[in-house]
């Protein structure tokens, strides 16, 4: 490719509605131009890496033994009613209704499509495992799209199903798929980390994401440095701090904390540590039928300065569809604001559910439902009864690695893949079966894959920069190589020799740009640094009199002299060894 013949549009300044770093060296490096609010052209120069991105996932995907096809963004809502998340996925699945009235979904995922699909044309267990991918563009309407590709409303995504017989059929699916997926960001040339997740809105039994190693991510990554246990923040189990509860040796008592609301001012006030207080955090749960008179608060309990787990909290019995007690909700039941509450005294009969940390705690400090008033020296089973025990809190550094091989440690992510193993959940309510040996139906176990095809781009550019630009891994690249010859335009010796180490790199299937625009040099060094290709070669009319061109990696604080004819060997071996 000559940059003559290419669309090239840099620009000096972000615009301003630009927040994080990617989303402003994107705009800055003519890779993207905002239409709309989450809404983008893909300009040449970016989409040139998203196809860089697709071709890896395809022949990997490919290598593992799925499927392409290409199903439509447009997708009827009875399908969607059939499992019915045409209701549950709220105001982000974009309804529209054609001429006559008809309801349908701009597709945010396929699962109701592909298994529409497959229990029209698989018939028996001969025809399975099977497993369908896409690559298609995705819609989902955010509430505040922002921050670019990596949380806009319109995206690409590689979406694959796989259909298996059993549960151990499925699993073996879903590893082929957890392998190829290790595969495809080893390529990436990104540092990634794979964790168990919760499945959230999807449903299923378990599942992975894949995240983008970056401080910028907006996901917490929880793992162990001396095992191989990695998880979400939010699936990450928090273990109790204490393997069991000392016995009480404080009598209980009512004590005065006059303008103290937090856990934090409590303890300072009373001079006791932090972790000897405990949170409260009151729930509702609604019951639609009775009406107001139907709703049940629940208090969760919290050592002072941990943080509450909102999917946790989900999972606890009863707790699915939960909601946060209003204030005056708070005040009916306990008789007071919050700030000072708690367990014992309670003017209605709330549901009592302890983190297991709390659990395992003597002598706890607590609201004492009154305003500016604590009780110090609570402890469970003679001041309040024995509580409900779950797992409610995030997991903070230092904390027990769950497998006992270490502590945790944190670190930030961009979840750029998911994994999960779905089970019955679609073809339960979709009545996708097949007919075994026997010729009798049985339900079809899935799992589904996805990979965010253009938050990619986002998540690399997070991971990979400087005061320059983007630094692209050569793999996903807009080229791999570029040619900056010094007075191209100018200068007959120069034109010639990049001619011909332009037409040597293609010759070799090197992705080159030779930059024949006649820039000044400045202007050009800081449009491929901006851009982000990873391998830049000079050619000046005073190098070429010693013989000699320059070779400068994007990552490179210097240039290194390469001998003319050596110059296309030497890039060869770059791009081998990156």
């Amino acid at each position: 490719m000559r940059a003559s013949r290419f669309f090239i549009s840099t620009l000096k300044e972000a615009p301003s509605d630009a927040e994080i770093i990617s989303h402003k060296l994107m705009l800055r490096a003519g890779m993207i131009k905002r239409l709309g609010s989450g809404i983008y052209n893909y300009m040449p120069m970016g989409l040139r890496v998203i196809r860089k991105v697709e071709n890896i996932v395809r022949e990997e995907m490919n290598r593992a033994g799925a499927i392409e096809l290409l199903m439509p963004v447009v997708q009827p809502a009875e399908l969607w009613q059939e499992t019915g998340r045409w209701d549950k996925m709220g105001p982000e699945l974009m309804r529209v209704k054609d001429r006559h009235g008809r309801d349908y979904a701009i597709q945010p995922t396929s699962e109701e499509v592909v298994t529409d699909l497959v229990r029209t044309e698989i018939k028996s267990y001969r025809q399975l495992p099977v497993n369908f991918y896409h690559i298609q563009t995705k819609f989902r309407d955010e509430r505040r799209p922002r921050f670019g590709l990596m949380r806009g409303r319109e995206f690409t995504m590689k979406d694959a199903y796989s259909f298996d017989r059993d549960v151990e059929g499925m699993q073996r699916s879903y590893q082929i798929m957890y392998d190829a997926y290790v595969r495809i960001f080893n390529r990436f040339g990104l540092q990634f980390r794979a964790v168990a997740a919760d499945n959230g809105a999807i449903g299923g039994s378990g599942s992975h994401e894949f995240h983008v190693i970056a401080d910028t991510g907006e996901d917490a990554l929880v793992y162990c440095p001396t095992s191989s246990y990695a998880a979400n923040i939010e699936a990450a189990e928090a273990l109790p701090l204490a393997t069991s509860r000392p016995a009480a040796t404080e009598a209980l008592v009512k004590a005065s904390t006059p303008g103290k609301a937090k856990c934090a001012d409590v303890a300072e006030l009373l001079g006791l540590p932090l972790a000897r207080t405990v949170k409260s955090i009151v729930l509702a749960v609604d019951d639609e039928e009775k009406g107001p008179a139907g709703t049940q608060l629940w208090l969760l309990m919290l050592r002072g300065d941990h943080d509450l787990n909102e999917v946790k909290a989900g999972k606890v019995p009863g707790l699915a569809n939960y909601r946060f007690a209003s204030e005056a909700e708070i005040v009916d039941w306990f008789g007071t604001e919050p700030g000072y509450l708690g367990p014992i005294g309670t003017r209605k009969p709330v549901k009592v559910v302890a983190d297991r940390t709390v659990a395992n705690m003597s002598d706890f400090v607590c609201g004492a439902n009154e305003a500016d008033f604590h009780y110090t020296g609570a402890n469970w089973g003679r001041d309040v009864p024995e509580p409900l025990v779950a797992d409610l809190r995030n997991v903070v550094e230092g904390d027990p690695s769950p497998d006992g091989q270490g502590v945790l440690a944190i670190q930030r992510g961009i979840e750029v893949g998911h994994v999960f193993q779905l089970g019955t959940r679609y073809s339960q309510d979709m009545k996708a079966t097949y007919l075994d040996e026997t010729g009798k139906p049985q339900l079809m176990q899935m799992g589904c894959y996805g990979i965010g095809v253009t938050r990619i781009l986002g998540a690399a550019i997070e991971q990979n920069f400087d005061d320059k630009g983007i630094i692209w891994p050569a793999s996903i690249a807009p080229f791999e190589v570029v040619l900056c010859p010094m007075g191209y335009d100018r200068n007959e010796q120069v034109r010639a020799e990049a001619d011909r180490l332009y037409a040597e790199l293609q010759a070799a299937g090197i992705d080159v740009i030779l930059d024949d625009r006649g820039e000044r040099p400045g202007v050009m060094f800081a449009d491929w640094e901006l851009i982000g290709v990873p391998h830049r070669i000079v050619i000046g009319d005073r190098g070429l009199k010693e013989g000699r061109l320059e070779y400068q990696g994007r990552r490179d604080a210097a240039a290194t002299p390469v001998a003319v004819p050596e110059m296309a060997a030497f890039i060869q071996t770059r791009l081998a060894n990156a």
